[in-house]
């Protein structure tokens, strides 16, 4: 958490008028959904996503504006709407080390309530005519779900390629983070080139964020096995991609046999992770993932260097080096 507090250094007082803000948001006449929103709102995370916000808005303005904070209220509502569904989607339990709100309130209540956080997102830009905010976050949100979809799909069929890899990453995580850094230009006022470029610059750190996700995938738990869940859940990473292009046809028949059917049996799946490994698939992802950075952070070094743009490039680091 140490670096996390060097990050939000520059913006600790906005995260702190922020956090108020964002639980009155939430508020309604509703008192069941005001129990809900207060357990979601109190078991926050990091708020790395309005992080991203304040810290674009300060490094290109040197302050933040209502809008700022609009920007970010409507990306944390309409992200804990998401997260909420997916809950639902993927049948979790828990979030974050506790139950999740499906599991306290069951699937019904949790939709609508996922479905209320969302409307508040829309309403909140609808009442300030933050059109130009809210397009930002409605691309990021179809964009999203178009990812999501296009995994489910893929994972059916198992004929995804590191181009469509890409494409799915790049939609269903890096579409949210581009938002954000987006909003935050946008919130100052700044011009169409520069929204454009902190766009970019998000959308490349949500790449390498993910690549760091799917990397998780390969390394040891507490008890020293790798967790292997993405390949139990049938989902094609970069890893995996690079190894089963470097397989013999014999190989990667193997491997998509474990993948279809034994994709639940442990010690098939630690055989197909230490194939992976063999074949060099972690370290060509990780060479990716730093690829994905350092183009991140060539669009960052033309804005003016202050403690909010070395914030941004701590948070790079913290993507890419982070442990869970």
């Amino acid at each position: 958490m140490k670096i996390v507090s060097k990050i939000k250094a520059p913006v600790e007082a906005e995260m702190e008028i922020f956090e108020d803000k964002f639980r009155e948001s939430v508020r309604s006449q509703v008192p069941l959904l005001n129990r809900i929103t207060m357990f979601i709102v109190t078991r926050k995370g990091k708020r790395m996503r309005p992080m991203f916000v304040f810290l674009t808005a300060k490094m290109l303005r040197g302050h933040v504006t209502e809008r700022t904070y609009r920007g970010a209220g409507i990306i944390e509502l309409i992200h804990t709407a998401t997260i909420v569904h997916d809950d639902v989607v993927d049948e979790s339990t828990f979030r974050r080390g506790f139950f999740s709100l499906n599991a306290v309130w069951r699937n019904k209540i949790a939709v609508l309530v996922g479905d209320y956080l969302l409307a508040k997102g829309l309403v909140m830009s609808i009442d300030n005519d933050d059109f130009d905010l809210l397009r930002i976050i409605s691309v990021a949100v179809k964009e999203m779900s178009e990812g999501e979809l296009l995994q489910i799909e893929k994972a059916r069929k198992l004929d995804i390629n590191e181009e469509t890899y890409y494409e799915i990453i790049r939609k269903k995580t890096a579409s949210l983070i581009a938002s954000c850094t987006a909003m935050g230009a946008a919130s100052v006022g700044m011009d169409i080139k520069t929204v454009n470029d902190m766009h970019r610059f998000g959308e490349l750190t949500g790449m390498a964020f993910q690549i760091k996700d799917d990397l998780f995938d390969y390394t040891e738990n507490d008890i020293g096995k790798p967790t292997g869940i993405d390949i139990k859940e049938r989902k094609m990473t970069l890893p995996l991609i690079y190894a089963m292009n470097r397989a013999t046809a014999k190989e990667k028949r193997w491997m998509l046999q474990i993948i279809r059917r034994h994709n639940t049996d442990k010690k098939k799946v630690h055989e197909l992770i230490r194939f992976v490994k063999e074949k060099g698939g972690l370290e060509y992802a990780e060479k990716k993932m730093h690829e994905y950075k350092d183009r991140a952070l060539e669009i960052l070094e033309k804005y003016p260097d202050n403690e909010s743009k070395e914030s941004l490039k701590l948070m790079l680091d913290y993507v890419i080096t982070r442990k869970l």
